[in-house]
């Protein structure tokens, strides 16, 4: 269809399937023939000189790691992925469309111009548009299946089974979980660690990686029951920590126990009542990639997608339809005839404003850092820098009133501990090496309280060192998941010899370990402190004598 205006030029917008043979054919005939004065493409600059040939780009470590651009980057993944999973299946190379554009322009000296928005602007905007259940959804579905919803249940389910440690160290005296029970719990947490970490040392050289993990954890876990639980061999290591320190772990122990069988019992049930993978295989073999050309079919893939998530759609469809259309406009203005070749799904949408250009939102809200519909009040950073100032406040009066340092050290400790452990742990458990991994666990308690830090910024900084990353690949991780013949297992290997997949998942794990740690510790270890300190009147009564002690001190400096 052709849009004009009285003593403009003409624009005919041609609506492509990005990885479909009939389009690459259809965009060379209609370029022929038409023979217009410009070839509008959807493409941005990076795009097109990669499309071109052009060598992949280094990655900026400080953009890479920087802020949600990790996540940005495993939703940009997720799409090149799935566009290259078509390419695989019906044989063409994705981008073929916009290829055959540029090219049959080039060779009839048609002028091109490049009319999309930048890639990391659109995925940036993206990532902010998407809920917090949508992006649980979508990097859950990353880590275990594309579209798996098997992923987000382990994930929610450990989550769940985390809260169960607080309630067990505050309550669990009343339901039979007293001291003397957590005790028993805490002995087998340090058999287990033992004898994991033996077997796990002995098996190096001839178990592979992960049949090695499996043994290691599931021997240990059998004797941290029978002989730490039951028989109580670590009883003479509990006896000499102090009952706040057993309660913490026996407790916690408890928690991620709980938490990791409601995970599996999860994964069981999802797996039992989860959709045959051969159905799945039968209807993209039934799938016509004439379909996605159609303006119905396309129409309902754009509302399902909708329905998965109305904001990262106005992102990645709505704002992208406005933004070509601004540049169309613009072209057209000039008196240029103009060819413009876009994905199908973005054709009705252009159309609707090549039509109606008053309708046209202002092109300054399409750029930049996307509304959160908050009236762009940055809530999180808010929200981060209160509970900063909140922790140090607590401890600062804590420090000022008569609660001892004794108290405060031990305070201190745990924050300390309980953040390195758990920042250090996941980013060991995803792969970094050791210095990377104890670097992101030594800061963990300094960047839980500030909101514009994270350790896994300084983990990956670290990892950095030893590999560098590029955008190519991107290419090389789609080449392993599209090998359908490679075991699980090795196929999980085979991506962490990718350094930027490695990066990301360490980065990624050491900020989530962060993450976990300070609310366990807001949670549940300052509860328990506060047991042992006269309960919760007892915390406030200690933070109302530091305020005044405080006050005193301040006005005695004045005078």
């Amino acid at each position: 269809m052709s849009q004009e205006a009285a003593g403009e030029g003409r624009v005919r917008v041609v609506g492509t399937a990005h990885v479909s043979e009939d389009s690459v054919r259809e965009v060379e005939e209609v370029v022929a023939e038409e023979r217009p004065d410009v070839v509008a493409v959807e493409l941005d600059e990076g795009r097109y000189r990669q499309m071109k040939g052009g060598t992949p780009d280094d990655i900026e470590p400080g953009d890479l790691l920087r802020g949600n651009t990790v996540f940005q980057f495993i939703a940009y993944w997720m799409l090149s992925y799935v566009q290259a999973q078509l390419g695989e299946k019906f044989d063409v190379e994705p981008g073929a469309d916009m290829l055959a554009a540029v090219e049959t322009a080039e060779e009839l000296g048609i002028d091109v111009a490049l009319v999309d928005r930048d890639i990391n602007e659109t995925m940036r905007r993206f990532w902010s548009r998407m809920s917090f259940v949508e992006k649980l959804r979508m990097v859950g579905g990353l880590a275990f299946g594309l579209g798996d919803s098997r992923g987000v249940a382990v994930v929610l389910g450990l989550f769940v089974g985390l809260l169960v440690g607080p309630a067990v160290g505050l309550f669990g005296g009343a339901v039979g979980i007293g001291l003397d029970v957590l005790a028993r719990v805490t002995g087998g947490l340090f058999v287990f660690a033992a004898v994991a970490a033996a077997l796990w040392v002995v098996a190096g050289s001839v178990l592979p990686t992960g049949e090695r993990a499996a043994v290691s954890v599931g021997v240990g876990v059998a004797a941290g029951l029978v002989g730490g639980v039951a028989f109580g061999l670590a009883d003479p290591l509990v006896a000499r920590l102090g009952p706040f320190t057993v309660r913490v772990l026996g407790s916690l122990t408890v928690g991620v126990g709980g938490g990791l069988l409601l995970g599996g019992l999860a994964l069981t049930l999802a797996t039992a009542f989860a959709k045959n993978p051969d159905d799945e295989v039968d209807e993209l073999e039934e799938f016509d990639m004439s379909e996605m050309t159609d303006t119905d079919a396309v129409s309902a893939m754009m509302e399902e997608f909708r329905e998965f998530s109305p904001g990262g759609a106005q992102a990645l469809i709505d704002e992208r339809d406005a933004y070509i259309a601004h540049q169309l406009v613009g072209l057209r203005r000039t008196g240029r005839d103009v060819v413009a070749v876009v994905g199908a799904g973005h054709r009705a949408g252009i159309e609707r404003y090549l039509t109606n250009p008053e309708e046209l939102p202002p092109m300054e809200s399409l750029v930049g850092t996307a509304d959160d519909g908050l009236g762009g009040v940055p809530w999180a950073k808010i929200v981060g820098t209160a509970i900063s100032v909140a922790v140090v406040v607590f401890f600062g009066l804590l420090a000022l009133s008569t609660a001892g340092n004794d108290t405060l050290l031990r305070l201190f400790a745990a924050w300390f501990l309980i953040n390195g452990v758990f920042a250090a742990g996941l980013a060991k458990a995803a792969g970094a090496r050791w210095p990377s991994a104890l670097v992101g666990g030594a800061v963990a308690w300094m960047t839980s309280i500030n909101p514009f830090l994270a350790p896994g910024w300084f983990t990956g900084y670290m990892e950095l060192q030893y590999r560098p990353v590029n955008v190519g690949d991107i290419g090389r991780l789609n080449e392993l998941l599209a090998d359908e013949e490679t075991p699980v297992g090795e196929l999980v290997s085979d991506m962490f010899e990718v350094p930027l997949f490695r990066l990301i998942v360490v980065v990624a794990a050491t900020n989530i370990g962060s993450i976990v740690a300070s609310a366990l510790f807001i949670g549940y270890v300052l509860p328990l402190f506060a047991v042992d300190l006269g309960g919760p009147a007892g915390i406030i009564d200690l933070m109302f004598e530091g305020a005044r002690n405080g006050w005193d001190v301040l006005v005695g400096l004045l005078t």
